[in-house]
Order: structure tokens, then C-alpha cells, then sequence
């Protein structure tokens, strides 16, 4: 298996699903700022919509930030419409959702299945540089959470604005970051 972390955000055109209008959605849109790809495997399921709802209410935070956050499955720009006009939870959504029904995006992050022809549950948050810096990638049965999520681009974003440091397991803003250096070795 060839390492994601730090490699370049594959070049993509795709439609998506936005504030009630179709647009298309490709890899020059991300360049320059941080952006989550949140894959899941298919609209009108269970586990997904509250995994989406748990971000969206996140989204505004994540903005804050300075980060983007991109939804993406396999399914079309249409289907993802038609799920936000059915239900009451997917309308809660504000950020994009990105249509990937030929698969560039899950097979360029590596989160594919082949023989069902969806995605995996993968978070990855990239950089402005178009370098991937977080990935998390599980089974489907499993949901994630976006209050982790949000920690974890915290400590992203502070290690890139503060090079030299690094932040420790369950380091929460504001907490003490690392300098690693040969005075520590041996030491934590």
C-alpha cells in the first residue's frame, strides 16, 4: 500500500449538491485553503445521515477555521437532491455534497469497493499545498464523530502555523503543545 499522508490531492472534476443548486466542484476550487473530503457510502442509508447531521452541525466551527468541508459518494448530484428534499435530518446540511458516481475522488483516496461501487467511510482533511495531513478510514458499520474531528484539524492547524512543535495525544486548543528535542528523549 502506498502511505496517503502527505500525498497530493488527485485531480478531479465532479457535480455537486449545494445550497439548492448543482455546480461542479474540481481540484482548483480546493487549492489555497483546507478542506475535509468526508466519504460515506450511499445516500438513503442508516448510519450516514447522522454522521452528515453531526457535521453539519460542526460546519460552522470548521468554517471558522478557515476549512471547507466536502461531502462526497458515489451517488449523483440528482440523488443527493432528492435525499435533501426527503428528509427532514440531510436538510441541515450547508456544505457541499460532491457526486462521485465514476469513483475518481474514492478511488484517488483510496477508499473505494470495487464490488459494491461505493465508498468506504474516509475522513481526510487537506491542505492549502493539496497535501493530505489527516486520514481515517473505516468499516461501514462503524460512525464517526465529529467532535473528534474538529480536534484533530485543530492540532493540524496549529502545528502548521507553529513549525517546531508538535501536540501530544488528546491535546485540545489551548493545551501544552511539544518541542521535541534531545532534552526530551526519554523524558515523557
Amino acid at each position: 500500500m502506498t502511505p496517503i499522508i502527505n500525498a497530493q490531492l488527485p485531480e478531479f472534476k465532479v457535480q455537486a449538491y449545494h445550497n439548492g443548486q448543482f455546480r461542479t466542484v474540481t481540484n482548483d476550487d480546493v487549492k489555497g485553503k483546507w478542506a475535509i473530503f468526508f466519504f460515506y457510502p450511499a445516500d438513503f442509508t442508516f448510519v450516514c445521515p447522522t454522521e452528515l447531521v453531526d457535521l453539519a452541525e460542526k460546519y460552522d466551527k470548521l468554517k471558522s477555521l478557515g476549512v471547507e468541508v466536502y461531502s462526497v459518494s458515489t451517488d449523483s448530484h440528482f440523488v443527493h437532491k432528492a435525499w435533501h428534499d426527503a428528509s427532514e435530518s440531510i436538510r441541515k446540511i450547508t456544505y457541499p455534497m460532491l457526486a462521485d458516481p465514476t469513483g475518481v475522488l474514492s478511488r484517488g483516496f483510496g477508499v473505494m469497493i470495487e464490488e459494491d461501487g461505493m465508498a468506504y467511510r474516509g475522513t481526510f482533511l487537506v491542505n492549502p499545498e493539496g497535501k493530505v495531513k489527516i486520514a481515517e478510514i473505516q468499516d461501514n458499520s462503524i460512525g464517526r464523530n465529529a467532535d473528534e474531528l474538529v480536534r484533530k484539524v485543530e492540532a493540524a492547524l496549529f502545528v502548521a502555523n507553529h513549525p517546531g512543535e508538535v501536540c501530544p495525544a488528546k491535546w485540545k486548543q489551548g493545551a501544552e503543545t511539544l518541542k521535541p528535542s534531545i532534552d526530551l528523549v526519554g523524558k515523557i
